[in-house]
């Protein structure tokens, strides 16, 4: 809500050293990743898939010829591809826990890239998503087509059982030979316990805090894989992230923007689970990259709105700003030809119902019902990370007050907003008048508030001034902190029944009573 919601809602339609010395620093590299490409995939040829069942087969034979009659391998996974017809389907496959891409894995890339279409899907439509389910899968009534059964060592409990002695690391390698893919092999190790686990860490420069070194890309998620063969996990608070899988291969790497705290960036008219960046093509030892404000765009602005998304959830905790954490499942878009946010809390369930929203969407309406998002972030000219900080931890304290003041309170807030934009041809929160002004009122006070907070904390200095020159007044929250009312005892009050400043200064004198000089000394400041 911060900005032109009208606007963002109808452009939804149509994200101590110097850089020199710190190259050579342990687990920073500004060089990896500088000439990756960001667009759309473009494929070359297939290739034999290693790990089908008769590939693993063929080399159990030509390095174990005497055991190998003794044990017959059954496929432990398939290598499919679903083509859902629309967002329901998607979503079906997502909750049965499948991990989806929208290209094959069984294809040389020419050029990599963030996201693909099938040519021959039309555009609009869901592409072919892929995946590798187990053997025994119970498929849905959605279209799909089984490309080869496929044997995954790691993924047989009776691998190992059957017979110890047969190193199954070795009989991947000479699949990867067998089928024409030895180029892609790494140097061999020398033991099973030196079997290598891709690891390494994701970092981003702020130039404006921790001296301009680098912080962890934080709880992002880490994709690799080498055919059908496929390991993910979460970067940790620092950036570090270590695979559950070994491989023997050179890999392809990812970051999905899907968090482990509970959120997910994203443009998703493609229907992806959340936005995808590349890392490209490195060996089994893992990637280190350091992202910085001259990398590519949408990579450096994901992992700002990420890394600030993912402070506002920690900052949330009992034991710091004891405040209410947004919730769970949340979506955020990001958008590159905008100024304005938005905190709209569509995928739950807000405006929907609204015959505002339907009148000046028209037929795009049925659009943003099926996608849904709950934040969205224009990026056009933040080009910094602070200026992105900024503007996230807003519209997370939008998202924190929602939790607490719920769906009906929100859907009298968003129609507030659109109907005085229009009435008062064009200003940002209307003129202060008009029904539900107090809503938008209360809301308002709260983001600026926790905004400035959070970048005064992060960044030092005063207390910016930001949406103090509106006709609500976020500096009374400010004055209330510095005089020890804090961000905790505002946020308890944020109910549904406070929809006005009046109300929101009852609702704190009765909660605080040993406070009510403070509180009213402030309040009457700004009447």
């Amino acid at each position: 809500m911060r900005g032109r919601l009208v606007i963002v809602l109808l452009a939804l339609m149509t994200l101590s050293c110097g850089k020199e010395d710190m190259h050579h620093v342990r687990d920073v590299n500004y060089e990896y990743g500088r000439d990756l490409e960001h667009g759309k995939i473009v494929l070359g040829g297939r290739l034999d898939n290693p790990y089908k069942t008769e590939n693993i087969t063929k080399a159990l034979q030509s390095l174990y010829p005497t055991k190998a009659d003794r044990l017959e391998l059954k496929s432990t996974d398939l290598y499919v591809r679903f083509l859902p017809s629309d967002k329901a389907q998607y979503d079906h496959l997502v909750d049965l826990g499948l991990h989806l891409q929208d290209h094959p894995m069984d294809y040389d890339i020419v050029v990599d890239g963030d996201w693909y279409h099938d040519p021959d899907v039309p555009e609009g439509d869901v592409t072919w998503q892929y995946a590798v389910v187990p053997a025994d899968f119970v498929f849905p009534d959605i279209p799909y087509e089984v490309i080869d059964g496929c044997y995954i060592p790691e993924n047989d409990p009776m691998a190992k059982s059957n017979d110890p002695s047969i190193d199954w690391t070795a009989v991947e390698r000479e699949a990867y030979v067998i089928s024409g893919n030895a180029s892609m092999l790494s140097e061999p190790v020398t033991k099973a316990s030196e079997k290598v686990y891709p690891s390494g860490r994701i970092t981003i420069v702020d130039k404006h805090a921790n001296g301009g070194k680098p912080f962890g890309v934080a709880g992002v998620q880490v994709v690799c894989n080498s055919f059908v063969k496929i390991s993910t996990t979460y970067t940790d608070r620092d950036g570090y992230y270590t695979m559950p899988k070994s491989f023997s291969s050179d890999l392809r790497y990812r970051l999905v923007f899907k968090n482990e705290k509970g959120f997910a960036i994203g443009f998703n008219l493609i229907l992806l689970p959340a936005s995808v960046s590349t890392l490209g093509r490195s060996t089994p030892a893992g990637v280190t990259m350091t992202v910085t404000d001259e990398s590519e765009e949408k990579l450096f602005k994901r992992c700002a709105v990420n890394n600030a998304a993912y402070e506002f959830y920690a900052r949330c905790a009992k034991e710091d700003m004891d405040i209410t954490m947004p919730p769970s499942d949340l979506r955020i878009w990001l958008f590159y030809g905008l100024k304005a946010g938005s905190a709209v809390m569509m995928h739950h369930g807000t405006v929907l119902g609204s015959d505002l929203i339907s009148k000046y969407l028209g037929a795009y309406s049925e659009l943003i019902e099926v996608f849904l998002p709950d934040i969205t972030i224009g990026v056009e000219d933040r080009n910094t990370y602070r200026d992105i900080y900024s503007c996230t931890c807003h519209e997370l304290a939008h998202a924190s007050h929602f939790v607490k003041a719920g769906t009906s309170y929100w859907d009298r807030y968003i129609k507030y907003i659109m109907t005085s934009y229009v009435k008062t041809s064009g200003m940002t929160y209307g003129d202060g008048t008009g029904e539900d002004a107090g809503v938008c009122e209360v809301g308002e006070m709260w983001a600026y508030y926790m905004e400035s907070k959070m970048y005064k904390e992060r960044y030092g200095g005063t207390f910016p001034s930001f949406g103090t020159s509106y006709w609500f007044y976020p500096q009374i929250f400010r004055y209330l902190d510095e005089r020890g009312v804090s961000c905790s005892d505002i946020s308890s009050v944020l109910g549904p029944d406070v929809t006005s400043k009046a109300e929101l200064k009852s609702a704190l004198v009765a909660s605080f009573p040993g406070k009510r000089t403070v509180i009213e000394q402030v309040f009457g400041r700004y009447k």
